[in-house]
């Protein structure tokens, strides 16, 4: 019997507008209409100008300044599951909370966890989303977990910028797992910056574990919030005898003085996605879309193709 694909729609949350409208666009399909109505109280009510009964709905929606973008997620799978959608899949390029995956000091909450209960109570069917803190917190989840590997994008980029001299680095302990796995695509090595916090946001110390000079270095991190930690690393890399240093990030959260700690640092560039909009537009800020990459896994879903070919950089 030959596979029944069901017809698909694609909604945007107003948090990820400008990235569902490429999706949309690459995918070949235009979003469908939502409606968000607001009470003066700040209160709102998502609700589906179309129908969406026995649809493959793609919920589209970061997570970034979590509460309102969350709770108006959630309220559109609810509305989507009550409006009889036949499968849901919230597609979130950054799942925020997801710094919040374990119990690393007494009386905490582990955030990423209360978020999957919330999106799977809500009534997903599945869950899109790409280069999450810790992979393992797929496994908070009890619905199939599409975990896109934004390498794909980043690797064909730094090959073009044609650096015989690269070398990979970690701006923390934390992140070497990452920074191995990105350097086996160059044949690179990796160095460390060890770092000391006195506090969240706040950096006590670092030193480099590893030799840089006369490389060119690129830093690989998930998220960028204030930008201390990799402008910190930027200049120790440079003052340790280093070519140029760039830095590579999926998720330019990019809070408070983020941008003047970009502009005033060694960075040669920050390359980041367009997981979260940017808040203004930096000289020294390269934004690379995700939007064909998630508009091929929406379309291997639909037609229960494979998600790991996409990950062949």
């Amino acid at each position: 019997m030959p596979l029944q694909f069901n017809p698909v729609k694609l909604f945007a949350g107003t948090g990820s507008k400008a990235l569902a409208h490429k999706i949309a666009a690459s995918y070949g399909k235009p979003l469908g209409n939502v409606t968000l109505s607001q009470f003066s109280d700040g209160e709102f009510q998502p609700s589906y100008d179309e129908t969406v009964r026995g649809c493959d709905a793609f919920l589209i929606q970061s997570t970034c300044q979590p509460n309102d973008n969350l709770m108006e997620l959630l309220l559109m799978i609810d509305a989507a599951k009550r409006a009889s959608a036949h499968y849901i899949t919230a597609i979130v390029p950054y799942y925020g909370y997801s710094r919040q995956d374990r119990k690393d000091k007494p009386r905490v909450a582990i955030g990423a966890k209360l978020v999957a209960n919330l999106l799977q109570a809500a009534g997903i069917s599945r869950i899109m989303t790409m280069d999450l803190h810790a992979a393992q917190i797929q496994a908070f989840f009890d619905v199939p977990v599409d975990h896109l590997d934004a390498s794909v994008i980043f690797v064909p980029y730094i090959k073009s910028l044609g650096l015989n001299d690269l070398i990979i680095a970690s701006p923390d302990m934390g992140g070497s797992y990452r920074a191995r796995t990105f350097a086996k695509f160059f044949n690179a090595e990796v160095v460390i910056c060890d770092k000391r916090r006195k506090r969240a946001n706040e950096i006590e110390s670092m030193s480099i574990i590893g030799d840089v000079t006369g490389m060119d270095v690129v830093l690989i991190d998930d998220i960028i919030d204030t930008a201390g930690t990799l402008s910190k690393a930027a200049g120790l890399i440079m003052e340790k005898g280093a070519k140029s240093v760039r830095a590579v990030c999926t998720h330019p959260v990019l809070s408070g003085k983020a941008y003047e700690t970009i502009e005033n640092s060694m960075l040669t560039e920050l390359i980041v996605t367009d997981t979260i909009p940017l808040k203004r537009e930096s000289e020294k800020i390269r934004v690379l879309s995700t939007a064909e990459l998630f508009a091929k896994a929406i379309a291997n879903v639909n037609e229960h193709g494979s998600i790991s070919d996409l990950f062949k950089v």
